[in-house]
């Protein structure tokens, strides 16, 4: 690959857009919001999603999606995932049969309950599909601090053209075949780092969270089994690794989010002022409702869904969790 085109360019597809540069490959960064493409364009910065950060004059940036994937050998869809079946309608007549795509998003669609890789093979089957995920911020991704990600296709050369096109000394991605095990250790975390928070926020201590993170694995593999996914995928880079970065750290939006509730803030208000969308709102409704087609127990899950979006108090959905019968692990 050559030439790369990157649609989205929020804080993560401006950050994938960085790294491919500093690989050696041409970038063209779309993005649907004039002000910012024409940040990035002529002052090389995105003042919005990444402040203080300069931008390499080799990334160019467009609103034209046409322009965008002009003579590029590989596509990134880097837009929040309940956007993703959208710009996948729109890219689908643009394409050019077999061009390879790779899907950075990480959640489960509200409407439909399918992954990112199934919505794309069903909106554009003649496409390669591959998938990355792992425990990265964009911030520090941008600023060039060593990072691993996972790239994961069940094309196994279309997963290696993807991680020679970005890899770099300070961006290592490795390669897995279980795009669907990848996508759900992405997505799930979300929801787990919102739980997290919720115990940060409410004082709970760092045993409970220790206790949560663990149970929230088991979760995720549960889910992953019914899914088909590979078991030992949870135990790499988009499983324990996003969870544990994510459930821990104050740059996560979903565990921020959950201190903010946890220390009695309104979803609304919670949400209000933030520019990024917090995946993991969305996502908790979409695997709890996922989790019950599928006729499988995941009670954290369900109680975040059940705080988000049901109206369930804070305390009832604690206390609810702390009284489940005593069971082998």
């Amino acid at each position: 690959m050559k030439r790369l085109a990157v649609i989205g360019a929020g804080a993560w597809g401006t950050a994938l857009a960085i790294v491919a540069v500093r690989a050696g490959i041409q970038v063209a960064l779309w993005g649907r919001d004039a002000t910012i493409v024409e940040a990035i364009a002529t002052r090389h910065e995105n003042p919005l999603y990444l402040p203080s950060i300069p931008l390499d004059p080799a990334i160019t940036a467009t609103s034209d999606l046409t322009a965008a994937l002009d003579d590029a050998d590989g596509v990134l869809i880097v837009v929040p995932a309940q956007f993703v079946r959208g710009i996948l309608n729109r890219l689908a007549p643009l394409v050019p049969p077999r061009r390879p795509l790779l899907l950075c998003a990480k959640g489960i669609e509200t409407e439909s309950l399918q992954t990112m890789s199934e919505i794309a093979v069903e909106i554009i089957p003649a496409a390669p599909v591959a998938v990355l995920s792992g425990p990265t911020f964009a911030g520090e991704v941008a600023r060039g601090l060593p990072a691993a990600v996972a790239i994961a296709s069940r094309n196994r050369t279309v997963a290696q053209s993807f991680v020679t096109a970005l890899g770099t000394g300070r961006f290592r991605p490795y390669l897995s075949d279980d795009p669907i095990g990848v996508e759900i250790g992405g997505a799930v975390k979300n929801v787990l780092a919102i739980a997290c928070g919720i115990i940060e926020g409410r004082g709970l201590g760092d045993n409970a969270r220790a206790a949560l993170i663990t149970r929230g694995i088991a979760e995720i593999v549960r889910l992953g089994s019914a899914k088909r996914a590979e078991p030992d995928t949870f135990r790499g880079l988009s499983g324990l690794g996003d969870l544990v970065l994510t459930c821990t750290a104050g740059q996560s939006r979903n565990y921020t989010l959950g201190v903010a509730l946890g220390r009695g803030a309104t979803l609304a208000s919670a949400l209000s002022g933030r520019r990024a969308v917090v995946e993991g709102v969305a996502t908790a409704a979409a695997v709890a409702r996922l989790a019950t087609r599928l006729r499988i127990e995941m009670p954290v899950t369900t109680a975040v869904d059940g705080v988000l979006h049901h109206g369930i108090a804070i305390d009832m959905m604690i206390d609810g969790l702390l009284s489940r019968p005593y069971r082998a692990e």
